[in-house]
């Protein structure tokens, strides 16, 4: 029997969005450190899902385990490896901190009147694919929003971003549902709001995940050295935040992460 060559392409599988492509570009410099070339894939959630699930993805960051993607990874999940969590992210609704808490403290505040008055009215998010998208078209019917004139409105990263920057530049009054790790958090100092109905699901994991046909083709420490990689949401923050604040690209700025205040890539 031949022995299996460490040398191979891995194809990395990352969703759409620009924190994934940071924590991907970390990945990518394990799997490099352990002589493997990368080919790097993106698509929106469910799609990147399938990808791997029809065999085009080797590894896939990161899988937010169990509320947001469980519900993609359970269709194949006795084909893959999950690895041990880099970071434990989470959904919030949040408002401008120049909104008053007296008014504002929970997400059932949003229908009263005096709120409603000032408030924009379409809540705007990313793909409908992503669990925070989920959520929240539940939660405006659930807290009653819709009876007062609540929509919500998935759409792209980037009218996300434009949306939070513009409501802030003007002083309006908006809800956003976001996430943590998200470097709008670090930029702008949102404010999250009470879920008492717990709709917003838990505290997550987020995993590679791994292709058990792929784990033959990958160095053993690599994939070692994945399941030691520990971000936090900080450091995933802190990598976003250089690719949108500063402009890097995702392997530029996971080199600097890396090279300043990440962990030492594990050998």
């Amino acid at each position: 029997m031949s022995r299996p060559s460490f040398e191979s392409t891995i194809t990395v599988g990352n969703i759409a969005l620009s924190f994934h492509r940071a924590v991907a570009a970390v990945t990518r410099r394990v799997l490099e450190a352990h002589g493997h070339p990368v080919n790097s894939v993106e698509a929106p959630h469910e799609q990147l899902f399938r990808l791997q699930e029809d065999g085009d993805i080797d590894v896939l960051v990161s899988a937010w385990l169990p509320s947001s993607h469980d519900t993609y990874l359970s269709r194949y999940r006795d084909r893959v490896r999950v690895l041990t969590r880099q970071y434990q992210p989470y959904c919030v609704w949040a408002v401008p901190p120049s909104m008053p808490i007296e008014n504002v403290r929970e997400v059932a505040d949003l229908a009263r009147p005096e709120v409603v008055e000032r408030m924009t009215t379409v809540i705007d998010g990313i793909n409908p694919g992503a669990g925070i998208s989920r959520f929240s078209a539940r939660m405006v019917s659930e807290y009653g929003l819709d009876r007062v004139g609540y929509t919500f409105s998935p759409g792209t990263e980037s009218s996300f971003i434009s949306r939070v920057e513009r409501g802030l530049a003007t002083g309006e009054w908006f809800v956003i549902p976001l996430w943590r790790p998200q470097y709008l958090n670090r930029l702008y100092g949102l404010r999250p709001l009470e879920d008492p109905k717990g709709l917003l699901g838990t505290v997550d994991n987020a995993s590679p995940i791994v292709s058990l046909a792929a784990l033959d083709r990958i160095h053993p420490h690599a994939v070692a050295g994945l399941d030691r990689l520990r971000l936090g949401n900080e450091g995933v923050e802190e990598i976003d935040a250089l690719i949108n604040v500063d402009g890097l690209t995702p392997l530029q700025a996971a080199d600097r992460y890396l090279a300043n205040s990440g962990p030492a890539l594990p050998a």
